[in-house]
């Protein structure tokens, strides 16, 4: 998670357990915007193996799933998502797009929703790259192709309304992050152009990340716009801190964490 950050520097921030495995969140955004209920990204879901599920070390497995009881939790049910953004493909932010029901049918998680993907990253996903190809499970989209059930973007999109896309590339080439925008006041997902408060610093990037020079000259760009715009910053994978604010006027990135 951390690249070429040594590691007696990254586990004080996150320790690690035995097997070098660090606690992460898979943190999803509902958002009950004027127009639409939006679900951002879905976890990992409930179709995989004991021995995927062993080496990741998951705990969002069963039917129904975590996220599902987490929406229900907050007086919705997933039968009233509208729609569904996958801010990229990857197994642990799209993996919940389709779900194993009892019987063993994968299904779409969200039977009336419409899922917001950029066409590029389905191409980039379907690919089949020796690098990538690890980290795209087809039963996490190809459901939803067969069934007709994509809205295809390119690049920014307006989601609905205060709700769009951004392109922040780096972690993989169309990866999207998305802002909220009411009353005046910003909020970005950053899905994985920055995974965790840990990540803030500029250097700090994942070895996951394809172009890790690409994810540094992101993070500049998004910081400065989120000091100048006094963006809350949501952190999709960090397992204490969700969400927090930059304090202004700092040359290296502090976050102000939100109670």
């Amino acid at each position: 998670m951390f690249g070429v950050v040594p590691k007696p520097m990254w586990e004080k921030r996150i320790p690690a357990d035995a097997r070098n495995r660090i606690p992460l969140a898979m943190r999803c955004l509902l958002i009950e915007a004027p127009r639409a209920l939006v679900l951002v990204d879905t976890g990992a879901g409930n179709k995989e193996d004991a021995r995927f599920q062993d080496i990741y070390g998951l705990e969002n497995q069963g039917d129904p799933t975590r996220l599902e009881d987490a929406i229900r939790a907050t007086g919705f049910a997933p039968e009233q998502v509208d729609i569904v953004v996958s801010t990229h493909l990857h197994f642990d932010h799209a993996g919940g797009n389709t779900v194993r029901r009892a019987d063993g049918h994968i299904a779409p998680a969200f039977p009336r929703a419409r899922y917001v993907i950029d066409r590029r990253e389905l191409a980039f996903a379907r690919s089949k790259n020796e690098r990538i190809r690890a980290s795209y499970l087809t039963h996490n989209f190809e459901p939803l192709v067969e069934a007709g059930m994509i809205d295809f973007v390119e690049g920014p999109a307006l989601v609905t309304e205060g709700v769009s896309m951004i392109p922040t590339p780096g972690h993989i080439p169309y990866h999207q992050s998305v802002f909220v925008q009411s009353g005046g006041a910003t909020a970005c997902f950053l899905a994985d152009a920055c995974p965790t408060s840990a990540h803030l610093p500029l250097p700090w990037v994942m070895g996951y990340d394809l172009e890790p020079l690409v994810s540094l000259e992101t993070k500049r760009a998004l910081w400065t716009r989120a000091r100048a715009e006094d963006w809350l910053l949501v952190f999709e994978h960090d397992p204490v801190v969700p969400w927090g604010r930059l304090a202004p006027g700092e040359e290296k990135p502090t976050l102000v964490p939100l109670e």
